[in-house]
């Protein structure tokens, strides 16, 4: 999202010499890279708490009184006067809800679907509750647009991909860095040019994607997300996912590139995006087994992909003669025909088909059985957690369609989305000027260059004006529609931004074949849980909860305050900002424990879209680390 400028493709060894001199000026004139800061806080590891006289760090911080300590969340939930215990180091890469190791001990989940690489998470006396630590020399994050070739290797300091993809560019190692040259499986030679013959297949070589109709891309197995990151020139935005799985901490790097991405999988429940909200869905050796049960992991595409959207398949059935790949080749063609997918195009390694617009094949098709049809009833509710479904959805009702301008117009158009929730378009017009005037004075507020701030996250995004307010800005935003809401996620994919539903706190009945029983197990009283966001730690610089807390405050018990605050803190980076909007005695909870969570804070006043006064929390996590 923004403003775009493409730094130079390396294209040769000596060209890689010349970027590394850069990246190496850089650092030690301490300019575009920002990352030759030490920590400000120092934490002896756990048994050593008495100040070190012979470290001035440790010794200027003889307040900081938190201790290192494997903690596990308690009932009633307690933060002690001390502040929160600090997890050791070995936990800083903890991701709760893709905990192999607890998921390891469920012995009823389907593997040969995947289900084990989906969102799953612990009850609350398995799940830690300790502040996550960066990793030993771990660097603030060089900056936008320069991240989108080069990060600290210590930062994600994970070599298997650059020994097992390295030959196909993904990632080399390139000194105190990694080294991005844009490439992909099937894409060696670079994005851009692999991007530029998917625009002439598309176009019959007439244009590019964007004149194809592009605006919104789902990236199925994204890898480092080089495709994504090379489509944003064209003002191309793309939600890129991938499992947790062998191909080590790939989603990490992503993020840690300032390109928008989260961990997630197709496996056995439908992704966390709305229907009819992507014009290309792309898969690049993704690792699918798309013929599984019938296609039904292609209808979910089919779910996601608008009328007249592309489905991009690189992989060796369209292309390859040899072992089983044209008998894999024939069943995908007999899946796409019944969903009635058109093949307009087929080179090279790459097969594109576009869902139909007019549904008369379709239904001609369900009327023979080769093709069943979903409940219209079940499309409007929100794909969290729910079931993959073997069917498919119509676009009967043509008044629901609409054919949507390309950006930017699209920010601010009056969608048929907005209509149906009841916005009419003066209020819609009102939500944007108020969310503009907003976002001026927040980077009044946070006091930092722009550049000092990529990822975003603004957790509870309503209709997006947020996001839409920091379109020209150089930073992509996650936004996310927690599920228990209003469902506005298909407005802000309107808008042509992007993002996720997703439940900070998530309500159940307990059930004896559920996985992961609530712990109190009456069937007649609600469970509750926190739900962690699929993401790395440290993965964003700026978190916006606007009226977040007080939607769940007093709802039942099980999921408190403290626990959404300390998840807020795993994925913020150090240095990175909260910027907090509830109730005042919300407000006034949060200020209390921010200091013990090794937050800086400070409150403010603005005006809330009934003009009165509101108070605002700027929080600052601190950048601290074990020694």
């Amino acid at each position: 999202m923004g403003r775009w400028w493409s730094p130079p493709e390396p294209r040769s060894v000596q060209l890689l010499l010349l970027g590394v001199a850069f990246v190496a000026a850089s650092f030690y004139a301490g300019t575009l890279f920002q990352s030759s800061a030490s920590p400000a806080v120092v934490l002896p590891p756990s048994g050593s708490r008495s100040p070190d006289s012979s470290n001035p760090q440790v010794a200027d911080d003889a307040e900081f009184t938190n201790r290192v300590a494997v903690t596990y969340r308690t009932t009633p939930i307690s933060v002690p006067d001390y502040g929160l215990d600090v997890c050791p180091l070995e936990y800083n890469e903890y991701v709760p809800c893709h905990d192999a190791a607890y998921v390891s001990s469920l012995r009823n989940l389907d593997r040969s679907r995947h289900e084990d690489l989906e969102h799953i998470c612990p009850p609350r006396e398995k799940r830690l509750f300790c502040l996550v630590p960066p990793p030993n020399d771990y660097k603030i994050p060089i900056r936008w647009p320069m991240s989108r070739d080069y990060v600290w290797r210590s930062n994600v300091n994970h070599s298997h991909l650059s020994e097992v993809k390295g030959g196909q560019n993904w990632v080399h190692e390139s000194g105190k860095l990694w080294w991005f040259p844009g490439g992909g499986t099937h894409f060696k030679h670079g994005a851009s040019e692999y991007i530029e013959r998917l625009g002439n297949m598309t176009t019959n070589s007439t244009g590019d994607l964007s004149s194809a109709g592009v605006v919104q891309v789902l990236d199925v197995g994204c890898g480092v997300a080089s495709f994504s990151a090379y489509l944003l020139p064209l003002d191309i935005h793309t939600m890129s996912f991938a499992p947790k799985d062998g191909h080590e901490n790939q989603i990490q790097f992503a993020l840690e590139r300032g390109i928008g991405a989260m961990i997630s999988v197709l496996a056995t429940k439908q992704l966390p995006y709305p229907g009819n909200s992507f014009e290309m869905v792309h898969c690049s050796r993704c690792r699918v087994d798309w013929l599984e049960n019938d296609g039904i992991l292609l209808k979910e595409v089919d779910r996601l992909l608008r009328p007249n959207g592309y489905f991009v398949y690189s992989a060796p059935p369209a292309y390859r003669k040899d072992k089983d790949f044209p008998i894999i080749w024939e069943k995908l063609i007999n899946i796409t025909t019944a969903m009635c997918w058109k093949l307009i195009a087929k080179h090279v390694q790459t097969a594109i088909w576009i869902k139909p617009e007019d549904e008369s094949c379709r239904q001609k098709n369900a009327d023979m059985k080769l093709l069943n049809i979903c409940n219209p009833d079940d499309s409007s509710l929100p794909s969290w957690k729910s079931p993959l479904m073997n069917c498919v959805w119509l676009n009967t009702d043509q008044s629901k369609l609409q054919k949507l301008p390309p950006r930017p117009d699209r920010l601010l158009f009056y969608s048929r989305s907005l209509e149906r929730i009841g916005v009419i378009p003066e209020k819609f017009e009102n939500n944007n000027q108020f969310w503009q005037d907003q976002v001026r004075k927040y980077w009044s507020l946070l006091g930092v260059e722009k550049t000092n701030i990529r990822n975003v996250m603004d957790m509870n995004a309503n209709y997006g004006g947020f996001a839409m307010a920091l379109s020209t800005d150089p930073v992509w935003i996650m936004n996310v529609v927690p599920h228990t809401m209003i469902n506005t996620l298909p407005i802000i994919y309107d808008r042509g931004l992007i993002g996720s539903y997703h439940d900070w706190l998530v309500f159940f009945f307990w059930k004896s074949r559920h996985p992961f029983p609530c712990l109190d197990e009456s069937k007649t009283h609600p469970c509750c849980r926190c739900q962690p966001f699929s993401t790395y730690p440290r993965t964003y610089d700026l978190l916006h909860a606007f009226h977040l807390f007080s939607h769940y405050q007093g709802r039942v018990e099980g999921c408190s305050l403290e626990d959404i605050l300390l998840e807020i803190d795993r994925i913020i980076r150090p240095q990175g900002f909260i910027i907090i909007r509830d109730e005042n005695t919300t407000l006034s909870r949060i200020s209390d424990l921010a200091p013990k969570f090794l937050w800086d804070v400070s409150t403010r006043t603005l005006e809330n879209e009934e003009n009165r006064p509101e108070q605002v929390l700027i929080c600052r996590k601190k950048f601290w680390a074990i020694i």
